[in-house]
């Protein structure tokens, strides 16, 4: 089963759980399968229009995926890295 990855800054609705195992075989599926156990989680990595937000970054394996592409294939043992770019100054 896929790992997701999730970055101290998202885990709000995790309750700071950072390692979520995931019955997906997508990057869309993944963030749903999240979603479904902790409600609140999708609506911080994907907006109303159904696009990664502006400050989120996916890795699978380590890769960056390429525009965020939410229907990318995710396997057995992958994992699924979420990060959140943080602001200030």
């Amino acid at each position: 089963m896929p790992t997701v990855l999730i970055a101290p800054p998202l885990q709000g609705p995790t309750k700071g759980e950072a390692r979520i195992e995931v019955s997906a075989s997508t990057l869309a599926e993944a963030i749903s399968a999240v979603e479904a156990e902790h409600r609140g989680f999708r609506r911080q990595i994907v907006d109303e229009e159904g696009k990664i937000r502006k400050f989120i970054t996916l890795f699978v394996n380590g890769s960056l995926v390429s525009g965020a592409d939410l229907s990318a294939t995710v396997r057995g043992n992958d994992e699924v890295e979420i990060l959140a770019a943080l602001a200030g100054g």
